[in-house]
């Protein structure tokens, strides 16, 4: 019974403590390799217009009738190659309960019970809209919806912010909220980026010519919109740059993805890393900073393709430097990111 019950009127639910909800949302997974699991997923990633922005009488009938009947098989066979069977998911969602455990660790000793933690995903399982439902039924009158994606775009933090609100719109008693914006430039972030360059750097027999820093791509049309996140992607790299005391010869950015028969951002990085080998750099490593955690694009693209078109190329030694993934440095960053932004929310 709460303090308040008892000027309740007679019937009326009891009300829980209010607490102060912190919602960790990544891109999404499909929930099997299989044809059926990854036809229901790229099909809501696919529909998305924030992702695919071509009009819907044009794209849907080419989505539906030829790429939904083909690329099911060639994604599934990608994700099976890095499934981890043991827990029968990707390793998305393998990392990303990770995080939320620890997440939970670390804002416990802070918070203790005012805070709770959980995660969702943009596509697939758990739904952004289930989360939401779940954290407001725990007493969450605040919520904080943290989008995992250093750099801003809008066909990754700005979808999620669009399914965080509409999964609100279905509540009668909506609550407070806040998300949280780029973190790209976050010193706690480029910290956390840095350490894992040295430590990879530490490891191996000898220093890469040169490291390569590999984000997503996107059309380049959506640059000339104003979407900043080719910006920002500049800006990751050159503070990481600046932290590690690199020259500017040392460390180069290029993007990753292509999807389309349109221009996208470039240099594109599979073919700047045979580019590199052409030109006599044969060792190098690749870091992907706009993941917070290891993926498709990461496991089975950088490893598998890009991997390919250097050796191909002549290249010698090719490593790939996780994402931040668990790492400690990393959650503390995301926790002071949090803790900048509840502020007075939980005490």
């Amino acid at each position: 019974m709460t303090k308040d019950s008892a000027q309740l009127p007679p019937g009326h639910p009891e009300g829980l403590p209010e607490k102060t909800g912190v919602l960790l949302a990544n891109l999404g997974t499909p929930d099997g390799y299989d044809y059926w699991s990854m036809r229901r997923y790229l099909n809501e990633f696919l529909s998305d217009r924030r992702v695919i922005d071509y009009a819907p009488w044009k794209w849907q009938p080419l989505l539906q009738a030829v790429i939904l009947s083909r690329r099911p098989f060639t994604s599934g066979a990608a994700y099976k190659s890095i499934w981890n069977e043991a827990a029968d998911e990707s390793p998305l969602m393998t990392i990303t309960k990770a995080q939320t455990a620890k997440m939970k660790s670390v804002l416990a000793k802070r918070y203790g019970d005012r805070v709770i933690v959980d995660f969702c995903m943009r596509y697939g399982n758990p739904s952004t809209r289930s989360k939401v439902r779940s954290l407001i039924d725990l007493g969450c009158r605040r919520i904080l919806f943290f989008p995992l994606y250093p750099q801003y775009a809008g066909a990754t933090t700005a979808t999620a912010n669009d399914q965080f609100f509409r999964s609100l719109m279905a509540e009668k008693w909506q609550p407070a909220i806040r998300t949280v914006s780029a973190y790209f430039d976050h010193p706690s972030y480029i910290e956390a980026l840095a350490r894992s360059v040295e430590r990879a750097v530490a490891a191996s027999n000898a220093a890469p010519d040169i490291l390569v820093c590999s984000y997503h791509g996107m059309p380049e049309r959506y640059l000339t919109d104003g979407d900043p996140y080719h910006c920002q992607c500049q800006k990751t790299t050159r503070l990481l740059k600046e932290r590690l005391g690199w020259p500017d010869s040392r460390i180069v950015t290029a993007f990753q993805s292509r999807f389309g028969p349109e221009e996208w951002l470039r240099p594109y990085t599979v073919d700047k890393v045979a580019d590199l080998a052409k030109s006599g750099r044969k060792s190098i490593a690749v870091v992907a900073p706009a993941f917070a955690a290891d993926c498709i694009e990461t496991l089975e693209e950088i490893n598998g393709e890009i991997r390919e078109s250097f050796e191909n190329a002549g290249g010698e030694s090719f490593s790939y430097i996780p994402c931040l993934n668990d790492d400690d440095a990393h959650i503390e960053a995301l926790a002071e990111i949090i803790g900048e932004q509840i502020g007075r929310w939980a005490d």
